[in-house]
């Protein structure tokens, strides 16, 4: 039989009313500390299980959150769904991650999520998404994390390599565009690796032949990164001294590389608590320690 608030109650000797001021966190209430300690003793004690759809009837929507994430990959990704769930599971909700890009109208219905929260479809530079604990609207400090290191180590003529398409890579070409710009830098030379990976060799020995002026590269991300150190060994560049490069979002596989890859790590498992804060309306709290730096090894 499963456990209900009435044996929690009569367990911890209160009010039925009070076990549901303790178990849902009910705010506005006065009541002492060594009775809410009481309650949830019981609870636990008890292996009391919240009915949720009983609580989401009451409450309109359940203690579900939504994340769409799209098209988007990546320990970064990873890191921050880790920092959201965790967030989360804190003030007593879950999380459900979709990948598809399709409608996703009968499972908002079926869920009834408190808060939906949209990655696969990012805006433009200076658009700030509300309830995203800053993750998109701060790509651009991100960017210049990036660019900074390049340029202290006395870059100015920058490349900047991407995928094909896709709104995150024209936002983060925006972004390197602008740095550069107020820098004062030559505009950045565009190398898109084709989506073959035999095809690569040759994208990046005409893009070679075409800017024999860049000295660095910063990439789109760690992958990306990695492609170009694999076509650059082959063609018998030397990395750092003929070309340096720098990834993004680190990947645990740049540091087996050789060069071993120089990269921006994104706190972004603070983000994503950040971002489960502004989803339950929650104030944000002080930022701990910074949210990117760069991770110098050998190839830049």
């Amino acid at each position: 039989m499963a456990i209900t608030m009435k044996d929690v109650a009569a367990a911890a000797g209160v009010s039925v009313t009070t076990v549901s001021f303790v178990l849902n966190q009910t705010s506005g209430q006065s009541l002492r500390p060594a009775t809410v300690d009481r309650v949830q003793a019981a609870a636990q004690s008890l292996g009391y299980t919240p009915n949720r759809i009983a609580r989401a009837l009451r409450e309109g929507s359940s203690r579900l959150v939504l994340l769409r994430a799209g098209s988007l990959r990546g320990s970064g990704l990873t890191s921050l769904i880790g920092g959201l769930q965790d967030e989360l599971r804190r003030h007593g909700h879950s999380l459900i991650v979709t990948y598809t890009e399709a409608g996703d109208d009968d499972l908002l219905a079926a869920l009834a999520p408190r808060h939906v929260l949209d990655l696969g479809r990012p805006r433009q530079p200076g658009f700030t998404t509300a309830g995203d604990g800053g993750w998109e609207s701060e790509m651009a400090r991100h960017t210049a994390t990036q660019l900074n290191h390049l340029m202290a180590k006395g870059h100015r003529h920058i490349g900047f390599v991407c995928p094909p398409n896709g709104l995150l890579v024209e936002m983060r070409r925006a972004h390197v565009r602008q740095f550069l710009k107020d820098a004062g830098a030559p505009g950045p030379a565009m190398l898109v690796l084709p989506e073959e990976q035999s095809s690569t060799w040759e994208a990046v020995q005409a893009f070679r032949g075409a800017h024999p002026e860049v000295t660095a590269i910063a990439a789109f991300s760690d992958h990306e990164a990695i492609r170009l150190l694999a076509a650059l060994v082959g063609l018998g560049v030397n990395v750092p001294d003929e070309l340096a490069v720098i990834g993004f979002d680190e990947d645990e596989v740049g540091a087996w590389w050789t060069p071993a890859l120089t990269t921006v790590k994104i706190d972004a498992a603070n983000y994503g608590r950040r971002m489960a804060r502004n989803a339950l309306g929650l104030p944000d709290e002080p930022w701990q320690g910074h949210p990117s730096k760069v991770i110098v090894r050998q190839s830049a």
